[in-house]
């Protein structure tokens, strides 16, 4: 499958941080239940909404499950370029922009932001390590991916779409919508088959895990492959097709999470001064280079 897009279709976020901004609505930190959504992120409402609206139709409408066998062919080679962690961390920074009215950070510190907070909270090191690496796969971007199939809420394909993933009426223009093969509950799946069998949403999340997957315990590969499954660990929607073991590693994901959607803050980490522990850490756990 061929599929050409055009510069909006590229591009409907200001930044690919914007996505997160929305999530932060949407699922704002229950320490903060006083806390007015405008205190999260100062944008203008009608804005914000329109620019995540449109970045939804077009992930919903273009990520199909031939989408997804397509993406993955492509990028699960790992062949694009081959460096070292610290290398991709200087690539990924070449992300940022001004367009985050909260805060000029770039990637390195978001990521510190993430993994010392973990580091604080007293968890094990490859913990520490899992916060760090989990927003890698946005080097997606880099290699000319569209926000879309980078970022976003994830979800199965191949099976019916839930109404609870965020805009579910942006699925009607999805052609797996209308084929009889993925538009039942279990579509090629079996009842509670298991999420190692599930497809899902193309994007960061299943690009790193697949990466680190030989690198890390079992929790992190979970933490890293479904921390943008909102659908499940928020509503519970896809529970019939998760076993047992699923729901156990899912406890997992439930300790990340908090640590992923509300550890941004403005003030910088030191990133010289932290730079010796991870260091250490990194060489550890993964080898001098990695692939992408």
């Amino acid at each position: 499958m061929s599929q050409e897009f055009t510069e909006k279709e590229m591009a409907p976020l200001a930044s690919i941080e914007e996505w997160e901004d929305d999530l932060l609505v949407r699922y704002p930190d229950p320490a903060d239940k006083d806390k007015s959504k405008e205190e999260y992120r100062n944008y203008v409402d009608s804005d914000r909404v329109a620019t995540v609206r449109e970045f939804y139709r077009l992930n919903h409408t273009y990520q199909t499950y031939d989408f997804v066998k397509e993406k993955e062919a492509e990028f699960l080679k790992f062949d694009k370029k081959e460096m070292s962690l610290w290398d991709a961390v200087d690539f990924l920074n070449t992300l940022v922009d001004d367009s985050d009215p909260d805060t000029d950070l770039d990637q390195m510190q978001h990521l510190l932001q993430t993994s010392e907070a973990i580091r604080q909270d007293g968890h094990p090191d490859w913990f520490v390590l899992t916060g760090f690496m989990h927003d890698m796969g946005k080097v997606l971007c880099l290699f000319g991916e569209p926000q879309w199939a980078v970022v976003g809420d994830t979800f199965p394909v191949g099976c019916q779409h839930s109404d609870k993933i965020v805009y579910p009426e942006f699925f009607e223009a999805n052609p797996d919508s209308k084929n009889k093969e993925y538009n039942t509950k279990y579509g090629v799946y079996e009842p509670n088959c298991g999420l190692d069998k599930v497809k899902m949403s193309w994007g960061h999340d299943e690009y790193i895990y697949q990466m680190m997957k030989n690198y890390l315990p079992e929790e992190g590969l979970y933490m890293l492959r479904y921390h943008s499954f909102y659908p499940q660990h928020k509503e519970h929607a896809y529970d019939h097709l998760m076993n047992k073991h699923d729901h156990e590693m899912f406890k997992w994901v439930d300790k990340f999470n908090p640590y992923d959607l509300y550890s941004k803050v403005p003030v910088a980490p030191d990133a010289k001064a932290l730079r010796p522990y991870y260091e250490d850490l990194v060489a550890k756990y993964l080898p001098s280079t990695l692939k992408f």
